[in-house]
């Protein structure tokens, strides 16, 4: 549990600036954005969350994870993959999730798509750093980030071709950086 102390020594602490003052960006900025993830569940779930975030805030999706992992079988891809029409009226309905059908009904869709990349490259982290440099992370020192780069134009592009929607560069970009794919926290962020 953190003391009064810890809790002092964080708050002191050199961020990005879009992590502001709300608790929960904070704690995203600070323990999650930037560090990468290879485990395919989480690749998963970080993809349904970035493709729901199109058109609005990343906070407000922050704010309904919770609500997205009860929805969505806890980011179970397969069982994603099993939802049937029945599934998409339901969760329609759900208020702990952002509803609308588009994108309801690609998470459907990209998690059979998701799953045909497992089969094809043994796992969709192996896809995904297949466009990687050397197939390693990239860690950004030049303290810019960017809307989209030449490797989420072609991530995204591949993506589109394989049948993928509500994954364009600009939300393929955010999941690299969700996914710690690149690291764009600032030169001198305390969590660089």
């Amino acid at each position: 549990m953190p003391t009064a102390n810890s809790e002092l020594q964080t708050e002191n602490l050199k961020r990005c600036a879009w992590a502001g003052n709300d608790p929960l960006y904070l704690d995203y900025h600070d323990n999650e954005w930037g560090k990468p993830i290879h485990d395919d569940k989480k690749l998963f779930e970080f993809m349904v969350l970035e493709s729901a975030q199109a058109g609005l805030s990343w906070i407000t999706i922050l704010r309904r994870r919770e609500g997205y992992r009860k929805a969505f079988a806890d980011f179970d891809v397969e069982k994603v993959a099993a939802f049937t029409d029945e599934d998409v009226e339901r969760l329609m309905q759900n208020t702990a999730i952002i509803r609308n059908r588009g994108k309801i009904t690609s998470a459907i869709s990209n998690a059979k798509l998701f799953i045909e990349i497992q089969k094809e490259f043994g796992s969709f982290d192996k896809y995904l750093y297949s466009f990687m440099p050397e197939g390693k992370s990239i860690n950004n020192f030049n303290g810019k980030i960017p809307a989209s780069t030449p490797i989420s134009d072609a991530i995204s592009k591949d993506m589109k071709k394989r049948g993928f929607k509500f994954f364009g560069t600009t939300i393929c970009y955010a999941h690299m950086q969700a996914t710690g794919m690149v690291n764009d926290h600032i030169p001198d962020c305390a969590f660089k």
